[in-house]
């Protein structure tokens, strides 16, 4: 079957408001998102929901879906993004979280891994005092103050080098962003790979907080209370790569497989938690033995926080990861104490 996905990135120049905009016409948000980041194919969504996308945009159904081309992946070596919700190079990724919830140690981790690839990693500083942000300057190649100032550096480099872009919600809010984007486009520059962060915490409350992604994070608040880190939510996160047909066939099976698991998990967390663990049947026993290896194993030490927690980075190949998880899921390492798991890299 033919790849078919949304134009995001023209989406994002024709309807910057896209939330209210696409309320105004009937649509939900919610639906408008998940045909962004493919977690909705193109081919289970109503076709009156394109039309809709299309009239708000401005162009034909022939631009708004684009047919058959591959979308290139970013593999950071971070366990869960890779296998959840993959970066998309030259697209928009959205991190939604609370304050604490470690969505800057993401991002710093993110610079510094990009960094490390020769990408030109710039970030455009918000206004106001912001030192929870520091730490990330010292990680990054230029630190702007203006959006002309980004708009000048990415300009000036960005046909010969890879951009990574990292910027707070508040200038999706002014706009800025999407007028960037636009000014890039003009110039012939889609290929910047842009982050994008809310350190109000704001974002989880909005139905489309960013506008329209290639990739969203979702943060969870449960993960975050355990230390569980990153703690990247891994059934609501998404990205456009696990719906692109030419991708590898065992990485969506295997993510599928995962995502099964924890949901039972989770479901089994709550009995266990009234009830006890004794409660369960033993088939069930099993389940939560292989969600708790699971959850545990997809912690990793970040690079970036070695001074802090004294344990030394991990970046794990995403085949690597894939032949964990199988492992894992299929009772491999079921007679491995849960403890083990946490904060490694991979299991062999």
């Amino acid at each position: 079957m033919e790849n078919l996905r949304l134009n995001v990135s023209l989406l994002r120049r024709r309807v910057p408001n896209l939330t209210s905009t696409a309320k105004s016409v009937g649509l939900r948000p919610a639906t408008v998102s998940n045909l962004c980041t493919g977690k909705i194919p193109i081919g289970r969504s109503e076709v009156r929901t394109l039309v809709a996308l299309a009239t708000l945009a401005e162009c034909t159904l022939d631009e708004l879906i684009i047919r058959g081309e591959k979308i290139e992946m970013i593999e950071t070596g971070i366990k869960t993004i890779d296998l959840f919700a993959p970066l998309v190079k030259g697209g928009t990724v959205g991190l939604v979280a609370r304050p604490g919830m470690g969505q800057l140690v993401v991002l710093a981790e993110m610079l510094y891994k990009l960094n490390n690839e020769s990408y030109f990693t710039i970030v455009l500083k918000p206004e106001g005092e912001h030192p929870e942000i520091d730490d990330i300057l010292s990680d990054v190649k230029l630190v702007c103050h203006s959006i002309d100032e980004v708009y000048e550096a990415i300009a000036k480099v960005g046909k010969t080098t890879d951009i990574a872009f990292a910027a707070d919600r508040s200038h999706v809010i002014t706009g800025e962003i999407n007028r960037l984007q636009q000014k890039l486009a003009d110039i012939g520059i889609e290929s910047v790979t842009t982050f994008l962060v809310d350190l109000k915490g704001e974002a989880v409350d909005e139905d489309f907080p960013y506008g329209p992604l290639e990739t969203l994070w979702q943060f969870d608040a449960d993960l975050a209370f355990r230390h569980k880190y990153p703690a990247i939510n891994p059934i609501y996160s998404t990205s456009t790569v696990l719906e692109d047909n030419h991708q590898d066939q065992t990485h969506n099976l295997v993510q599928k497989s995962a995502q099964k698991l924890l949901r039972r998990y989770r479901e089994l967390r709550s009995l266990v938690a009234v009830h006890g663990i004794d409660s369960l049947p033993e088939n069930e026993k099993l389940t939560y033995k292989r969600g708790e290896l699971l959850e545990a194993y997809l912690t990793q030490p970040f690079f970036v926080a070695e001074e802090f927690t004294g344990t030394k980075g991990a970046s794990v190949l995403l085949q690597n990861t894939l032949q964990d998880v199988r492992k894992l899921i299929d009772g491999v390492y079921d007679s491995i104490e849960v403890e083990k798991m946490n904060f490694i890299g991979t299991i062999s």
